[in-house]
């Protein structure tokens, strides 16, 4: 192993460890956008269902490479769309420049700020950020669907009771009984679906772009190794999950506490709730 080389490359894995991690939020936190109402529209129905239904089919039923390499590369054989700003940005940003901060060993408390021109950020089918942060939105989207769907379908029967007691509307008893509800119950499932996704986001690196993965191979490729790099990516790959899982945690022991047979009401000398039993059909790729 050769180490000097290792932490000479710290630069390079740290930018990959940022880009896979906020690519992983971002998509994350789009696909959630994405399916609470695809979820309820798949638990309640109508006009829209069988769009949502062959929506969610096909984002799980092919695997995320191949979605990847469609966007990709596919989508530039369509003369048309090179026409438009989805692929060429417009031209009232040339020359608008404004500064961002990226990670650095060097920089001060490990950040350092660079120029960049809005065009470069702006949301273009050429760029192979855009296309990995639409599919891996799509897709996880597509699975939290059915993971919302479950925990919606398995809210008590009681609690719906006794909102409608109460007089709330079907939109309140939605809003302040029903996603709640179903959320806390979604949490375990949805933690899955972020390192799920972290890890399947290890695929962008095909597409040229230099995350943690992309980093291991650029150092292999130029110490002429093969555990090196590789063995740094794992390692800070189980780093994020690590951290991933740890915060998952405190947020169930925090949201999920009345639902622990074991936890402040066994100790008190009375019985907890059952846990209720929730759907996971779609959460594992």
């Amino acid at each position: 192993m050769q180490w000097d080389r290792i932490a000479g490359a710290w630069d390079m894995f740290l930018w990959g460890a940022w880009y896979s991690a906020h690519l992983t939020a971002l998509a994350v936190a789009i696909g959630f956008v994405i399916a609470l109402p695809c979820s309820l529209i798949l638990l309640r129905g109508g006009l829209l269902r069988p769009a949502v239904r062959f929506y969610v089919y096909i984002f799980r039923g092919s695997p995320l490479l191949v979605q990847l390499f469609l966007i990709y590369y596919g989508l530039g054989q369509f003369e048309w769309l090179k026409d438009t700003w989805f692929w060429t940005p417009p031209e009232f940003l040339k020359g608008v420049k404004f500064q961002y901060p990226v990670p650095s060993v060097s920089g001060e408390y490990f950040i350092d700020w660079k120029t960049a021109h809005a065009r470069h950020f702006w949301p273009s089918f050429r760029s192979e950020w855009w296309c990995a942060l639409l599919v891996f939105s799509l897709n996880s989207g597509a699975y939290m669907a059915e993971i919302l769907r479950g925990a919606l379908a398995t809210t008590p029967k009681g609690e719906l009771e006794g909102a409608k007691a109460l007089g709330l509307t079907p939109f309140q008893v939605t809003r302040l009984i029903l996603i709640p509800s179903s959320l806390r119950r979604a949490l375990p499932q949805m933690g899955n679906e972020v390192v799920f996704m972290l890890h399947g986001s290890a695929i962008v690196s095909v597409i040229t772009v230099q995350d943690i993965l992309g980093a291991g191979r650029t150092l292999n490729n130029q110490i002429n190794g093969a555990y090196e790099g590789l063995l740094t990516a794992a390692f800070l790959y189980m780093a994020i999950t690590f951290a991933i899982i740890g915060i998952f945690r405190k947020v169930e022991r925090r949201y999920l506490r009345h639902l622990d047979p074991g936890g402040s009401a066994a100790k008190a000398g009375t019985e907890g709730p059952p846990i209720p039993e929730i759907a996971t059909i779609g959460t594992m790729r």
